[in-house]
Order: C-alpha cells, then sequence, then structure tokens
C-alpha cells in the first residue's frame, strides 16, 4: 500500500513541497514542488493544512518522575538538593506506579509529535527489579519506538551518595540484569522500535568498578552508553575532590569515551573537552528545559557543533522539566541558546535538527530522524489553526516561534497513531485517573 501525503503547507524536507510517499513502514519517494508521484500510488492524504517534520526524538528523560511534578518539597532546589528532596518518595516506587508513569509519559510525548523516545530508569527499590520488562511492555501497547535504559546505582547515602539505600542494587545485580535485558529485548535491526541501552545514573552514583564493566558489556554486546556529565559545577567540584580529575577525565579512565555513548546534559566542558568529546564521536543531548528549572547552566551547542559534536534534545524529568512536551522543548532550546548566543547565531532549523536528525544519532539510529527516502516513515503534523498561529508567515519557524504544543497527526512505521490531535484508539482519560491514583499512592508513602 502507497500513501501520497500531498502538497504540505511545509516540509522540513528538501525537495519534496509536493509531498511525500509512504509505502508500508518507510518512506519511498519525495515529490517536488508541483509533481505528482512516479510511484503508483493507493490513497492520497491532503496535507495542505499541516506543517510536516521527521517524528521528534526524545534523547533523554525519566518516565517514572512524571509521578512528582512540581512536588512541593523539591520547589525551588538546585539539582542536590532537589534530588535529596525527592529520593525518599522515588523509593516507595511500585511495578503499577511506575507502569501508568511510563504509559503517561510516552502518551504526552506521542501528543507533542514525538515518535521515539529514550529513558533512563537507574531507581531499583525492593519489588521493582523488573522495571525494564514493564517499561518494554508499556512502550509495545503504545506503538512507539523507544531505547529503554537498564539504569543503575549502586553508592546509597551510607556510602556518601544521595539516594537511599533501599534503591540501590549490588553490582552482580546489576549486570547480570543488564545481560538478561539485552538477551531479551534488544534488537539492533533497522526498524527497530525497542533497543536496550546500560546507563548508570551518573558516574558517582555508581563504583569505578560498575562503570567500567558496564562500557566492557556494552561493547561486548553492542549496545549503547548513557550517562549524566557535566549537569553543575558542583558535580566537577565532587569530582575533582573524590578522583582528583574531572569529569571527562574520569570518563575516560573507564572506558566511556567513545562513539557508543551520549551523554545528557553537558554543560560545563571546557573547550578542550568540547574537542576530546569531537574526536571520540561522544553524542552530547541538550535538555534546555531542565537547565533553566534547576539553574545548572547553558549547554555550549554551538561549541559542540562547531568542533563536530553531535547534539541532540531531551525533555529529561518531568519533575525537573515538569513536562514532557518534546515540541515545547525545541522552542525552550531555541530561546535559551539565542540567550547565550545571540539571535543570529541559532535558528529555528538548528532547534528543530537537534531534536530529530540530532538526536537520533545520540541513539545510534541512522534510520529515523530525517524525511529522506529508505527512513522510516515517522512524521509529525501540525496545524496552524489555534490563534497563537494567526498571522503567521512562514509556517516551519511559526512551530517554533509561536508556540506549537500538541500535533495533529503522527505516524509511526507508516501508521497512524495519533489523529485529529487524539492517541488513535486510546483512552486518554482512563490512564490519566490511573496515573493520578498513582502519584497520590505513591506521596502517601512518605
Amino acid at each position: 500500500m502507497r500513501t501520497w501525503i500531498k502538497n504540505p503547507l511545509a516540509i522540513l524536507a528538501e525537495q519534496a513541497q509536493g509531498g511525500i510517499v509512504v509505502e508500508n513502514t518507510h518512506i519511498v519517494e519525495l515529490v517536488s514542488t508541483g509533481g505528482v508521484p512516479e510511484l503508483p500510488f493507493d490513497h492520497i492524504f491532503d496535507a495542505s493544512e499541516h506543517v510536516i517534520i521527521p517524528g521528534l526524538v526524545n534523547s533523554h528523560h525519566h518516565f517514572y518522575q512524571t509521578l512528582t511534578r512540581a512536588c512541593p518539597d523539591a520547589l525551588n532546589k538546585e539539582l542536590f538538593d532537589w534530588l535529596k528532596a525527592l529520593y525518599p518518595i522515588w523509593a516507595g516506587l511500585t511495578p503499577e506506579q511506575l507502569y501508568h508513569a511510563t504509559r503517561l509519559a510516552l502518551a504526552e510525548l506521542l501528543l507533542s509529535g514525538c515518535t521515539t523516545a529514550a529513558d533512563h530508569h537507574y531507581v531499583f527499590p525492593n519489588g521493582l527489579e523488573e522495571a525494564t520488562d514493564i517499561q518494554v511492555q508499556a512502550v509495545h501497547e503504545m506503538g512507539m519506538r523507544a531505547a529503554i535504559s537498564r539504569g543503575s546505582m549502586n553508592l546509597s547515602v551510607a556510602d556518601g551518595g544521595l539516594p537511599p539505600v533501599s534503591t540501590v542494587q549490588d553490582e552482580d545485580t546489576i549486570l547480570a540484569d543488564c545481560e538478561r535485558v539485552i538477551n531479551a529485548y534488544h534488537d539492533p535491526g533497522e526498524g527497530s522500535f525497542i533497543t536496550i541501552v546500560l546507563a548508570p545514573c551518573s558516574p558517582f552514583s555508581v563504583t569505578q568498578s560498575v562503570m567500567t564493566e558496564s562500557a566492557q558489556l556494552a561493547r561486548q554486546h553492542n549496545v549503547s552508553l548513557h550517562t549524566h556529565l557535566a549537569e553543575t559545577e558542583d558535580e566537577n567540584k565532587f569530582c575533582q575532590h573524590k578522583f582528583g580529575c574531572r569529569p571527562l577525565d574520569y570518563l575516560e579512565q573507564t572506558g566511556w569515551l567513545s562513539d557508543q555513548v551520549w551523554l545528557a546534559h553537558g554543560i560545563h566542558f571546557t573547550t578542550d573537552e568540547i574537542k576530546r568529546l569531537a574526536q571520540a564521536g561522544t553524542s552530547v543531548c541538550h535538555c534546555p528545559g531542565s537547565n533553566m528549572l534547576l539553574a545548572s547552566g547553558i549547554c555550549r551547542t554551538v561549541e559542540l557543533e562547531k568542533f563536530g559534536v553531535n547534539v541532540g534534545i531531551g525533555v529529561d524529568g518531568s519533575a525537573s522539566e515538569d513536562a514532557s512536551n518534546l515540541i515545547q522543548e525545541v522552542r525552550h532550546a531555541l530561546q535559551i541558546q539565542r540567550l547565550r548566543y545571540g539571535s543570529a547565531r541559532v535558528s529555528h532549523l538548528d532547534a528543530l535538527r537537534w531534536a530529530t536528525e540530532g538526536s537520533a544519532k545520540c541513539l545510534g539510529r541512522s534510520d529515523i530522524g530525517k524525511i529522506e527516502v529508505g527512513y522510516q516513515a515517522d512524521l509529525a503534523m501540525y496545524k496552524l489553526d489555534e490563534p497563537r498561529f494567526s498571522g503567521a508567515g512562514d509556517p516551519m519557524a511559526a512551530i517554533v516561534l509561536c508556540g506549537a504544543h500538541r500535533a495533529d497527526r503522527v505516524m509511526i512505521g507508516g501508521q497512524w497513531r495519533v489523529e485529529g490531535g487524539e492517541i488513535v484508539d486510546f483512552d486518554l482519560s482512563q490512564l490519566m485517573a490511573e496515573h493520578q491514583d498513582s502519584a497520590r499512592q505513591l506521596i502517601s508513602t512518605i
């Protein structure tokens, strides 16, 4: 079956103003302005009211944190104090609560135009040993693509860390489960819907042995590695005090400086460190909303790209950004980067590229993130029929500058997952009720 998505209002692709042809799961033809497809087609979708971009790719998130948004005890705090306020709550997380949190985060992302999401789950209290399995199930049910991180922590407050003892695991348990979920769920093939990533929470929430062994295991199974790094100056000071070096040096010592790795935040790198990241092929995920709310700093995206570091975008945890809306995160990225570099240095097209092609590269994907022949048919389509868009002259710029927040249509692998701004065959009201109950139950455990 071939469908011609015809004559879009605007499209983020070259030589495709006449639309694109989708056959089953792939894009098979781009149609130039005023043209018609060379391939025969079965259906036409009139896209004359839609701005079309590649499906957005979220390269850093913590789905479970949707349960503790705007948490009173964590308001108006910087990162370490924010974590200290929330860890005791997260220690009570149950399998049912994680399931509802994951589905809610995915639904929110999907409605914003996101088709692929990376989640970084690292909290494993007693009873939640199968957290990865729960998330894989939820992703399958939502019909989205995901990079599910098997995160880890093995340094608790008893070891000089931040998390409660009940949320960490020992090294043998961590590594054994990492290998289990890779063997059970990781699909490295083209068009994959599930990949597994190994992702210690940070180099300072696990022992050096866990960092080193995780890197070796990732190389053995050819899976990606992910962690937080260079998010705050406090982190730099902690690393220099504890290890006698900066975070990137420690990362290199543990075998993590490679093209299998992408890092969340990456704010406080020196120019020399940026050059080392580029040489290694390591990517950085910019998390603008979280960085603003926690006052962590501003990622040096222009310098990163200048020296050859790939940049993606992530919404980060829904308790630090307090939202899981990726198209809004694109706007945040544009605004904060212009504040740093000036309005002429960063465009809406840069921000959109970070959230599509850039994030796909973070995840090691070369089959998503672009509207090109041979790529997966993952599309996000927005209408400009709200007051916020009235008077807009450039439709593509409008979805960023005027603040699009909900896609009208979303396609994943050639299948419509959102139509008319609603998830297909999905009861969002029921999910929200279940999620709200889970949030109340989690808070009540304190």
